[in-house]
């Protein structure tokens, strides 16, 4: 299967879903604004999704996919089944208990993950109850996961792609169905996503022969294996979910909406990075597993390089993109309601700060896939041990100056920290080996995109931001589309030059 549809294919489904999330943040601050429920909400929703992609997408798809992939290329359907029922069953068990504990000793977890809750008191008892209604969709959104890493390793990659949509479905409803209580429809639509979106895919995974049975869990070496490589690939794969998380206890202790501005900003920061990132991860990650449990080096070296490539060409643009359009894109899509000016010009700086460190999330899904596939997570754990340091130090240092703006900040900087890092190891490993080609290409994005936001920053000081929602959709839209077709113009420009030059010298 060919790279590069799958990754249309995974691509398109994400921008699908992630274009409903947009609808769902657009009615959330809408509803919400930046008040004290939806910095309630938000902490409520983050921590179930912090464990969403810090064990069940991150480590356990890092652990799950190579094996299951592995056993699947070499030793057939029937015992790859196997490897299945017995990692559902022990999931099972294992999430079930961990939710009964977080919902019994919620206030303890939130004066920890939220400390400055404790000096509002509405906030904090919004919170308790929010996440006691939300955590259980950690148990139906891990085992949707394993179910779509199953799917994935038969490259049946459309039913896991399109599951995000549900949630996001699920969440709008609850939003124009609340009467008076917005935050509490809202949990009520996470939880109930989470059980169509599990449902869903056991049947998807079920039409494949793939029905999964609860059963005694026993600890066979693939379930042992996997486990073992879990544990520090929670953290290799979970870096920047740590850093967010770490975000989020700090921006508790700042005024009431920081935890909001900091949301708000990395949804729209997440378009790009889900599209892109998580849509080569996921194809790149049962692809290269199949490559290297066959010996085949070269085409895994291949394979790293083809997705570097791509991941570079879509998100440097994207990246100058979001940061020069940050203020009219946070004015176009939030801007009503009860999310007031002040509101977007608190909004906008910290998309520009994320966004400085999209390239470098890209590449480091990338590179710990590469690991992953591998099956070494030790190295991603520890690489990922030291960004989490350095995204502390920065935060601490840029707090007090910038506020939730600093900490933005800090999260991209330790981003580019860990994507050298992992590259580092990947070339000492014989896991990269960049051509020519590559170089040359990622000179004409670079020069491409520096054209573009030239051209874009010109136009947006030479013409004000329009008062009336039509014409501001014009507005952005328009710089969009100039941005886009002057970044693909000059790129193109830059190809047709190379290969005439290629051509006279051959």
């Amino acid at each position: 299967m060919r790279l590069e549809k799958s990754l249309v294919t995974v691509g398109g489904l994400t921008s699908v879903s992630r274009l409903f999330g947009l609808l769902r943040e657009m009615l959330m601050s809408y509803f919400l604004g930046a008040s004290v429920i939806a910095d309630a909400f938000i902490v409520a929703f983050k921590f179930p999704n912090f464990f969403r992609r810090f064990f069940a997408e991150g480590a356990f798809n890092a652990a799950f996919v190579p094996e299951f992939a592995g056993v699947l290329a070499s030793h057939g359907k029937e015992q790859a089944k196997d490897v299945a029922n017995q990692v559902f069953s022990w999931l099972t068990l294992v999430l079930f208990i961990f939710v009964v504990l977080v919902v019994i000793f919620t206030p303890t977890i939130i004066h920890i993950i939220a400390p400055g809750f404790c000096d509002t008191p509405d906030r904090l008892a919004y919170a308790i109850e929010f996440t006691r209604i939300t955590f259980p969709y950690i148990l139906f959104i891990s085992l949707a996961a394993l179910l779509s890493g199953v799917l994935n390793s038969l490259d049946r990659f459309v039913a896991a792609a399109a599951t995000p949509v549900l949630l996001n479905i699920f969440m709008i409803a609850a939003l124009l169905l609340a009467v008076d209580q917005p935050g509490f429809a809202l949990c009520v639509g996470v939880i109930s996503a989470g059980v169509v979106q599990f449902i869903w895919l056991y049947y998807s995974a079920a039409k494949q022969g793939f029905n999964l049975r609860l059963q005694r869990p026993t600890l066979s070496p693939s379930v042992s294996k996997i486990l073992t490589l879990m544990v520090p690939g929670a953290i290799g794969a979970g870096v920047m979910q740590i850093n967010i998380f770490v975000d989020m206890m700090l921006a508790s202790t700042l005024p009431t909406g920081s935890l909001a501005f900091l949301y708000y900003a990395d949804r729209l920061n997440q378009l790009p990075l889900s599209v892109f990132g998580v849509a080569i991860g996921t194809v790149l990650l049962p692809n290269l597993s199949k490559a290297l449990r066959l010996n085949n080096q070269k085409d895994a070296v291949t394979l790293q390089e083809k997705a570097m490539s791509l991941g570079l060409r879509l998100s440097i643009p994207s990246a100058f993109g979001l940061v020069l359009l940050a203020n009219p894109i946070i004015n176009l899509i939030y801007g009503r309601g009860s999310f007031t000016n002040e509101h977007v010009l608190a909004t906008a700086p910290a998309l520009a700060a994320f966004a400085i460190g999209l390239p470098a999330y890209i590449l480091s899904k990338i590179f710990t896939t590469g690991f992953f596939a591998k099956q070494n997570t030790k190295t991603p754990l520890k690489i990922g041990m030291i960004t989490v340091a350095v995204n502390l130090i920065l935060n601490l240092l840029l707090i007090g100056p910038l506020l939730h703006v600093g900490m933005a900040l800090a999260t991209g900087m330790a981003a580019w920290v860990q994507a050298g890092l992992l590259a580092w190891k990947l070339r000492e490993k014989s896991m990269i080996s960049l051509s020519r080609e590559f170089y040359k290409d990622l000179f004409y994005v670079v020069l491409a995109s520096v054209c573009m936001g030239a051209l874009v920053y010109s136009l947006q000081v030479s013409v004000n931001f329009p008062s009336s929602f039509i014409k501001s959709v014009v507005y952005v839209f328009g710089l969009v589309g100039i941005g886009v077709t002057t970044f693909g113009g000059v790129y193109k420009a830059c190809l047709f030059v190379s290969y005439n030059h290629k051509k006279q010298a051959s």
